[in-house]
């Protein structure tokens, strides 16, 4: 971590006494969670609703910094969901979901690249970079960082094509490695070269992807964020929310899930298996839910761990 950046200063000051405790306990209160993650690698999948609100985008950049300033080394790996289907419609490209999944046409894959990599990327460099140097801007396309190959979807037993639409099986995580040495915010868009068609380019699921490069970083933590309060044993019965399950748990609960969890738990169940500490999904609807997730006892949200 580069020791020249200072810690952020909380402002004590033109409030009374009271207050001022009340924050200086808040700020104590987060004192063992700082120190499990310092210097540790948690890997944040940024989506949904959180990157479609202005006041969401800012706390959740703000969020990334602090992490940054009290020395975790966070890498965002962000999808594009809406803003895909946006710039589809506009262009009059047909939009198709299948088991939870974008199906994506050779016309439709140059349009995910413009707006993962041209447009989302750097916007969200530019907001964590307002709180300071920090972030730097990736694709999974840079470096050999993901390498894809085709997948499909099975639903109702018959395996559907999903068109350009990917899995990530290979992972070269040193260019994010290099960054995170040099005291940098990897932001990661989930595209990926295809290993079998050299020159085409795979539109990966950024939940998948963000699973697959926290295994390689050997992350503490995958954090996921997404537009529900968590995962609900029996949805829609909202008192079902479950706070936290095993990778046991959680396998056997799969085939009951909603199609557009099961990429997201999945995703969670997958970085488990393959070594990280713990993976959760939190609401990204809720300003600063990062920081509660990892800096509160109670946390929000669903985590998995592997027991």
């Amino acid at each position: 971590m580069s020791s020249h950046q200072d810690i952020p200063a909380v402002d004590l000051q033109d409030t009374s006494p009271e207050e001022a405790a009340a924050k200086a306990g808040t700020l104590i209160e987060s004192l063992p969670w700082v120190k499990r993650y310092r210097d540790q690698i948690v890997v944040v999948k940024y989506g949904g609703n959180a990157m479609i609100s202005e006041e969401l985008q800012d706390a959740f950049a703000q969020d990334i910094a602090y992490l940054r300033y009290v020395g975790v080394r966070p890498v965002v790996v962000h999808g594009g969901g809406p803003q895909i289907s946006s710039m589809l419609d506009r262009l009059a490209i047909p939009s198709e979901f299948k088991g939870g999944y974008r199906v994506t046409s050779t016309e439709a894959i140059s349009v995910v690249r413009m707006v993962l990599t041209g447009h989302i990327n750097p916007q969200l460099v530019a907001k964590i970079n307002s709180h300071g140097p920090l972030a730097t801007g990736l694709s999974g396309e840079d470096a050999g960082l993901f390498g894809g190959r085709k997948r499909g979807v099975v639903i109702d037993g018959v395996e559907e094509s999903l068109g350009r639409v990917g899995d990530v099986v290979k992972v070269d995580p040193s260019a994010v490695l290099d960054h995170l040495d040099a005291g940098r915010i990897p932001v990661v868009s989930s595209i990926a070269p295809d290993l079998d068609h050299p020159g085409q380019s795979l539109n990966v699921n950024a939940d998948a992807a963000a699973a697959a490069l926290a295994i390689a970083l050997k992350a503490r933590k995958l954090v996921v964020l997404t537009d529900v309060a968590g995962l609900y044993a029996d949805w829609p019965n909202r008192d079902s929310l479950v706070s936290h399950l095993t990778a046991d748990e959680l396998r056997e609960m799969m085939p009951r899930l909603e199609s557009g969890m099961i990429p997201k738990m999945q995703a969670c169940l997958d970085a488990v298996e393959g070594g990280v500490g713990a993976a959760a999904i939190i609401d990204g609807r809720v300003q600063h839910s990062v920081l509660v997730e990892l800096f509160t006892s109670k946390g929000i949200g669903t985590q998995v761990t592997a027991s």
